[in-house]
């Protein structure tokens, strides 16, 4: 069965501050979500959040980038945000950064990732859901995930793995896209994966079938409103099993915080720590960064689950390793490397404080 899986999100009014989402916004969105099942426009859904941000998993039969099922979520957005707005949440419908809905949300604000698929026997699912960081947060761990042997040991002795698999990736300045193949390539590829401000993993594949094992929201909010109007708080959709990395093998980078862009305002360098849904509440300095992941069977469209994958002693390590790094970057205040470097503050405090000091700057 050909089955189209897209999670798209939005911030569309933190409770209270930056850190939850009022339950009535969730409510709203669950009875869109409902009602578009009913219609026959979707097959299934799920409705969550991640921090402050409202997350709708939907699948369909109308494929990649479809003006229905976007207009949906656009709708869907609106509504909340009508009630963000009632209820005088922070932030009321930041990520809608478009008047009205046009073909698909992309470019409109709102995080999509999307893939269309021939639904396996067996079809584990692993969204992976983030917020206060930006896109490139998922940068290291989709590389661990299907270029790294120490973490995921199915590359070096199942068969179906040895292959390798091929990286999209997306230059998010340039508007630009370049594919590294795994693993002959793979000195050249972490050139640009460690940039992650200028560079996001969009897609892997299997090098042997082509078919498609991951894929992320590339969107940056920055760029397309020309100011900070909030992080990106990206999502990723990550096959498992078969003919992919095992569940473990998918989750396991998690067991060692990244550091990533996000935090308070934006503007600062954090953990990005795995926590359940009911921890994805980052209310310290609006942090630390927290992800999380919802794993599903799919059945003939169906989202069996989910199951809160981080949900799990054995991330409590992570977790403690996490608020430690959050502890030495806080110390540092407003220096570098916590706070973001001078370019990335282009959209937030820089350009005012330029423009009122640009008399006293002398030549030297």
């Amino acid at each position: 069965m050909k089955v189209t899986l897209s999670v798209i999100k939005a911030d569309i009014g933190g409770y209270v501050g930056h850190c939850a989402m009022h339950p009535d916004l969730l409510d709203s969105a669950e009875k869109s979500c409902a009602k578009a099942k009913k219609n026959g426009l979707l097959i299934d859904y799920h409705v969550t959040r991640c921090g402050d941000d409202l997350q709708l998993i939907m699948t369909h039969q109308k494929g990649e980038d479809s003006k229905v099922i976007h207009k949906l979520a656009w709708n869907t957005f609106v509504d909340c945000t009508a009630i963000a707005k009632k209820l005088k949440l922070h932030g009321a419908g930041q990520d809608l950064l478009a008047d009205a809905f046009s073909n698909n949300v992309r470019g409109m604000g709102p995080g999509v990732a999307e893939m269309e698929i021939n639904e396996r026997p067996s079809e584990p699912i692993v969204v992976f859901m983030a917020d206060k960081t930006a896109s490139g947060a998922w940068n290291l761990p989709l590389y661990k995930m299907f270029a790294d042997p120490f973490n995921t040991a199915g590359l070096v002795i199942a068969e179906n793995l040895h292959a390798g698999f091929s990286f999209e990736v997306h230059d998010v300045v340039k508007s630009r896209k370049v594919t590294f193949n795994a693993p002959e390539e793979i000195y050249d590829m972490l050139v640009f994966l460690g940039a992650p401000r200028n560079f996001a993993v969009k897609a892997v594949y299997h090098r042997a079938t082509g078919a498609i094992a991951a894929v992320s929201s590339t969107q940056k909010l920055s760029f397309m409103a020309g100011r900070y109007v909030g992080k990106d708080d990206p999502v990723c959709i990550v096959r498992a099993q078969g003919d992919f990395p095992a569940v473990g093998e998918v989750l396991e980078p998690f067991a060692h915080p990244n550091i990533v862009e996000g935090w308070m305002r934006g503007s600062h360098h954090g953990p990005l720590m795995p926590v359940s849904v009911a921890q994805s509440t980052p209310t310290r300095f609006d942090g630390p960064p927290r992800a999380i992941a919802a794993g599903f069977q799919l059945a003939e469209g169906m989202l069996v689950g989910p199951v809160d994958l981080f949900d799990d002693i054995a991330f409590d390590p992570a977790r403690k390793k996490a608020l430690e790094i959050a502890e030495v970057l806080r110390e540092m205040g407003p220096f570098e490397p916590h706070r973001l470097p001078l370019e990335e503050m282009e959209y937030t405090t820089l350009p005012q404080v330029m423009k009122k000091l640009t008399e006293r700057f002398k030549k030297i």
